[in-house]
């Protein structure tokens, strides 16, 4: 493999897994405005993580009314954000160790489809916002992935990215902007025929870190925005951060 400048991340699935926070707030707006819906469960938010809010929305709630629709995907937007700052997520076993591992060595960035407002609540709340130099998402752009990502390695000026993902979609996303995947198989996705998959963040890490690359991050990281083949055969469960009063309000 060609020597690595920067590692691109998806946010969930990879890094946390905020399906439980999110059906709360999602059983939140049906109660508010009493859209006639069956409970919300983490399963069924976890079974569209990876794609666009509103998709998301409209395949969960397939078969209410329009209006309804629009009204959740609007109004979800915001609560998850809100939930998820008060409640926060379960980070994978070893991400943190390992992001602030690989930031002394890497620039670090991430790529999601999340809406606009949620990887800022997710540097807050996992308090690793000095380990990114940028981030880009469907939220402030209305781009897909693929092109977000190219637009995040352009301005960047990144020549040798890799962009760490768990769902077909991030496999997909690398294949159109030329880079190599990552699969983290410890996640959401199953992807085919990949070259290098980890079922732990641990290995994701120490196979990064035994790769070439730049010699260290150098300087201290600084945001283009100013708002901010290997495999193991253990699996672990992730780990939940216990709430924090300094993680309870987003920027």
């Amino acid at each position: 493999m060609t020597v690595i400048d920067a590692v691109v991340f998806d946010l969930d699935g990879t890094l946390w897994d905020t399906s439980a926070s999110c059906a709360v707030g999602w059983n939140r707006v049906l109660d508010r405005h009493r859209i006639p819906f069956r409970p919300i469960t983490e399963h069924d938010v976890r079974g569209v993580t990876g794609k666009p809010h509103e998709q998301c929305i409209r395949e969960v709630f397939a078969g209410l009314p329009d209006a309804h629709i629009l009204t959740l995907a609007a109004e979800t937007e915001l609560e998850d954000n809100q939930v998820i700052a008060e409640r926060g997520g379960e980070m994978f076993p070893d991400v943190e160790a390992g992001l602030r591992r690989l930031s002394a060595r890497y620039p670090l960035f991430i790529v999601s489809n999340c809406q606009a407002g949620y990887i800022e609540v997710f540097l807050q709340w996992s308090r690793l916002g000095n380990c990114f130099r940028d981030s880009e998402c469907w939220g402030n752009t209305g781009l897909s992935k693929t092109q977000n990502l190219r637009a995040l390695i352009a301005r960047n000026r990144l020549r040798h990215p890799v962009f760490v993902g768990d769902t077909p979609g991030d496999q997909a996303a690398a294949r159109e902007c030329g880079i190599p995947f990552l699969h983290a198989a410890y996640g959401f996705g199953a992807c085919p025929d990949v070259a290098h998959a980890f079922l732990t963040f641990s290995a994701l890490t120490t196979w990064l870190l035994n790769q070439d690359g730049p010699p260290s991050a150098g300087m201290e990281p600084s945001r283009s925005r100013a708002a901010h083949a290997c495999r193991v055969v253990e699996v672990t469960p992730p780990v939940t951060r216990p709430p924090h009063d300094a993680r309870g309000k987003a920027t």
